[in-house]
């Protein structure tokens, strides 16, 4: 029901009964032009505008500025309202056209003031406006035909602006009232009909017009939903040049448009051809030529007070002396219809035809610094001007910087390859006919469903995952996304979960990120822990759409409650790395216990050897080889404390070697020595029955 927006239909309804001919009693000064005037010559008198003609007016340049910027598809038809109604045009893309309206309003005339105002009424022209907008355009009448199974898709709104003089606000109500009656009776009619369309909307605009220097007596109220079918809004304005400026924010609201005014405009004087002065001119066009300031952030509105001391919003660009008449040079992101605010004056009507003439005109943002920004051009193409929106930022036709370079140098670890496999596992194809789906569903439907599936959890960042940088969870993480599991399924998502509790179990190192963190990273322990989370987060997100996906989420959840010897296991790995920990924190104050310690052991080796005698030849045993006794001194390097404090490598060393001797079985020597004294030969003692002396030479 979406087809037809309001502004597809607008009915004008000008009142033309005898109150209409008054005077708005704004003074137009018709002996302006004369500089010298000859003496007895009388001046000309200031002439006034009725109502009716600032009415005419005004309405006609609301719809020339429409047919401006919307050559087709924005209907207008234009109702006289007096003792009867006067429709002057139809629906029809013909009669579309200032000039067609014109003539017609020419024949109607102005009010006539003797006619009897009792027999005078707008709410001729109010129920003949309802009446058109149920009439079928040619636009709605294609689209019925194209949707035919579906016809009641096309929509009918339309708006309806009426400008009278009104009595009161109880005269006000008095018209929606007839005007929301009007529309159930009408409806009912097209309910019944294929030449009429039922209402679903209509907008009311009741525009209150009366003469300067008077008070109103009807006051504005702004947009109110009168019923489902009917809103109305109220607008009290004085005529003439509050009148014109009222309706040219009446046609920005109603159709979407916008202001951009053109300064600093160069324009060579008449009186003086060797000078030129800078002028503004005011552009009408659509708002989604300023979307691209709305983007970025530099919409700067300007506000102009016009006459009425109403405040309008535009914006302003400035104008730069054209180089070329070549368009195809500039990358243009938009075009958009333009309409000059003031048609008849001198600056619109000179950058009018220095444009239809094959001139472009590009259009700078103001800025107090910086260089300058070109965002927009002006220029012709087969007599109607258009507003060119040129690419200020970075052209989707350059080549785009590189993935692998970072936005800005801040992120560089995109999932690229794991994103090319999400493209190709999503690829879109033709449907053949002869194969639905039993569900039931759209192909679109189905393709969007499976998108939504497989980005419910999709890490964009290597870092900020650790299962899609494991090999062992790939199989999980392809099915689980399915719409349906089949029993194989769920037995491969469980093995899968084995699999992982088995590398717990055994240790293994898992591929956790440390960009950006201090130290080893976290311990293994605190790793599997984060791995885990993260599995059953990416399982839970699917969990509820079959029992079979809710089968491998338990199967998650219970092998992660680990039994008690397994959580013992886990403590007395925790206390060993925090041992480890403390060892190496404190390495400095344990090289210097272990050097003073050595250093005792050393000074007592040099006594043993001053005290010691060399052992002579023997006939029961082979010579000896000369070697010194092995002492726990020789597992570190002597002390060098005297020399300075202890370096990282001794430290490092130290620490080494200590856990080093943990692993190999003590020499048995030292583990029977008695005060570091082993006594040799015990064998010949025991097999020979002779005595050994402590230098291990036999006694004769």
């Amino acid at each position: 029901m979406k087809m037809f927006a309001v502004s597809h239909k607008t009915a004008f309804v000008v009142d033309h009964c005898p109150y209409m001919a008054e005077s708005s009693r704004q003074q137009v000064e018709c002996d302006v032009l004369t500089k010298s005037r000859a003496q007895g010559v009388i001046p000309l008198a200031p002439v006034s505008k009725s109502l009716w003609t600032c009415a005419v007016e005004c309405s006609m340049e609301y719809c020339r500025i429409l047919y401006d910027v919307y050559p087709t598809n924005k209907l207008v038809n234009y109702i006289v309202s007096d003792s009867e109604f006067h429709i002057l045009n139809s629906w029809r893309q013909d009669d579309q056209s200032t000039h067609e309206l014109m003539s017609a309003l020419a024949a109607v005339g102005p009010p006539n003031p003797r006619e009897d105002p009792e027999c005078c009424s707008i709410l001729h022209g109010l129920v003949a406006a309802v009446e058109s907008l149920c009439k079928i355009t040619e636009l709605q009448h294609e689209k019925r035909i194209a949707l035919m199974d579906t016809a009641e898709r096309v929509a009918n709104r339309g708006r309806i602006i009426c400008l009278t003089n009104a009595k009161s606000d109880t005269h006000v109500r008095m018209l929606e009232d007839c005007i929301q009656e009007t529309i159930l009776e009408q409806n009912k009619l097209a309910a019944g009909s294929d030449r009429l369309m039922a209402i679903q909307q209509c907008e009311l605009v009741l525009v209150h017009i009366y003469p300067q220097g008077e008070d109103t007596l009807v006051s504005d109220r702004p947009k109110k939903e009168i019923s489902p079918l009917l809103t109305s809004e109220v607008h009290s304005v004085r005529a003439g040049r509050h009148l014109a400026t009222k309706l040219n924010v009446l046609v920005q609201q109603h159709f979407d448009l916008a202001s951009t005014t053109i300064t600093n405009i160069p324009m060579k004087e008449e009186q003086h051809a060797n000078t030129s002065a800078n002028y503004d001119v005011e552009l009408l066009h659509h708002r989604d030529a300023h979307l691209e300031f709305f983007k970025s952030g530099d919409l700067h509105m300007a506000g102009s007070t016009s006459r009425d001391s109403g405040l309008k919003e535009t914006v302003t660009l400035k104008w730069c002396t054209p180089r070329t008449n070549s368009i195809e040079l500039h990358y243009c992101t938009g075009a958009y219809r333009i309409s000059p605010t003031d048609v008849n004056s001198r600056p619109s009507s000179c950058l009018t035809n220095f444009l239809l003439n094959g001139r472009s005109v590009l259009l700078e943002q103001p800025r107090k610094s910086g260089s300058k920004v070109i965002s927009h051009m002006l220029s012709s193409h087969g007599g109607e001007i258009f507003l060119h929106v040129l690419n200020s930022t970075r052209s989707t036709l350059e080549d785009p910087p590189s993935i692998s370079e970072g936005c800005g140098g801040r992120v560089t670890d995109y999932r690229i390859t794991d994103f090319g496999e999400f493209m190709r596992e999503n690829r879109l194809a033709p449907v053949p006919e002869s194969s639905p789906d039993p569900s039931g569903k759209l192909p679109a439907e189905r393709a969007k469903a499976q998108l939504e599936r497989h980005t419910r959890y999709w890490p964009m960042i290597i870092s900020q995952t650790t299962i899609f940088n494991m090999q062992a969870v790939v199989p999980l993480a392809n099915l689980i996304v399915k719409e349906t599991l089949t029993e194989e399924d769920v037995l491969t998502c469980q093995k899968t979960v084995y699999n992982l509790v088995d590398m717990e179990r055994k240790n293994d190192p898992l591929p956790i990120s440390t960009v950006g963190s201090r130290g080893k990273g976290p311990k293994r322990d605190e790793q599997y822990r984060i791995m885990w989370n993260e599995l059953e987060t990416l399982v839970k997100t699917h969990a509820g759409a079959t029992d079979r996906h809710q089968r491998v989420l338990d199967c998650i959840v219970a092998c992660r409650s680990k039994p008690p010897e397994e959580e013992d296991r886990k403590k007395r790995g925790r206390k060993r790395e925090d041992k480890e920990d403390r060892t190496e924190k404190n390495g400095s104050k344990e090289a210097d216990d272990k050097s003073w310690q050595d250093s005792e052991r050393l000074k007592a080796l040099d006594k043993e050897e001053q005290e010691s005698e060399v052992i002579k030849d023997s006939p029961d045993s082979p010579e000896p080889p000369n070697k010194k006794p092995r002492l726990a001194s020789e597992e570190v390097q002597p002390p060098e404390k005297a020399k300075g404090p202890v370096s990282l490598l001794a430290l490092w060393t130290n620490r080494i070697t200590a856990a080093n001797s943990r692993k190999h079985q003590e020499f048995a020597g030292r583990v029977n020595s008695v005060n570091n004294k082993a006594e040799l030969y015990q064998h010949l003692k025991d097999e020979n029955g002779m005595d050994v002396h402590e230098n291990g030479k036999a006694a004769r």
